[in-house]
């Protein structure tokens, strides 16, 4: 289709005017299709996916966000990581060596535990070395000072999870029957161990054991009564004899520990005692060791 365009002459310049103003959508028309045209050109370079690359950043993603893969096997279609037999490997031998390190981490964090375990079992095990090596001081003092009184026989050593046990065999020589007051032979047996404990800061338990026997006569009802009264009156002579008040305590237990059963014909004399006892300030696990440290038996015989 031709159009006619007439043109005239300006009167003075001499220049071609439009003859109708209303053409000008030509020009409008024409810009249209360029933009059309380069519309087209951008969708048909954005269908041109690399697919190799676009799987590769697909991959990095969903692992990065812990969601399964997904492959795209063309432009606006995808189907699950099932269907993407090598991404699939991809993503299981990455989980594998995920579990493997996750394996070998918590190996190493057991192995440490095990060896800080095996330390502190060691330190304990030195520990109660040290203080089976320090009670066994205090009963060479104690027993050069009995030697010096004669008063060797009447008491016993031991060494348990509380610490170390001197057991005076309250004995007619130590209390009288049924009495609480320490005789002279008492007296003298306190007087020895009182001044190996006077150097040393260790609390002490004084404890105070019966027979089965019930008692029948003097001032106190039951064996309760004379049991703890005759640990305060061993508590209240290392008082006299140095011990700080502070450091001792006193508890009477009647009959009810016995060191023998009431059928065995020891029960009457042994069984009827005070145990001095030099108390431990050790933990509780690293007193547990004392006895074996000590070469005896956690159970009193």
């Amino acid at each position: 289709m031709s159009t006619k365009v007439r043109r005239h002459k300006k009167h003075a310049g001499g220049h071609d005017e439009e003859g109708h103003a209303d053409e000008r959508w030509l020009v409008t028309y024409g810009d249209m299709l360029t933009v059309l045209m380069a519309l087209f050109i951008v969708l048909f370079a954005m269908s041109q996916v690399d697919q190799n690359k676009f799987n590769a950043l697909k991959s990095s993603l969903s692992m990065a966000f812990g969601e399964p893969a997904v492959t795209f096997t063309a432009p606006g279609t995808a189907v699950s990581g099932e269907a993407g037999g090598g991404e699939d490997a991809f993503m299981d031998l990455s989980a594998t060596a995920s579990q493997e390190e996750k394996s070998e981490a918590e190996k190493k964090a057991q192995e440490a535990l095990d060896a800080l375990d095996r330390a502190k079992a060691s330190a304990r095990a030195k520990n109660a070395a040290a203080e089976v090596e320090k009670f066994e001081e205090i009963k060479k003092k104690i027993q050069a000072a009995l030697e010096k009184r004669n008063a060797s026989d009447s008491v016993q050593f031991r060494i348990d999870e509380r610490g170390l046990v001197v057991t005076v065999v309250t004995s007619s020589v130590v209390f009288g029957n049924n009495s609480a007051e320490l005789l002279s032979d008492g007296k003298k047996i306190v007087d020895a161990i009182a001044p190996a404990l006077r150097s040393e800061t260790n609390k002490v338990e004084v404890d105070g054991h019966t027979n089965w026997l019930p008692v029948t006569s003097g001032p106190y009802p039951s064996n309760w009564e004379l049991s703890t009264a005759r640990a305060s009156t061993v508590v209240r002579r290392l008082i006299f004899r140095g011990i700080p008040a502070a450091r001792l305590n006193a508890s009477g237990y009647a009959d009810q520990r016995p060191l023998y059963a009431d059928t065995d014909p020891r029960s009457v004399s042994l069984n009827r005692r005070v145990e001095v006892v030099v108390l431990s300030d050790l933990d509780s696990q690293t007193k547990a060791l004392l006895p074996s440290a000590a070469g005896q038996s956690a159970t009193t015989n």
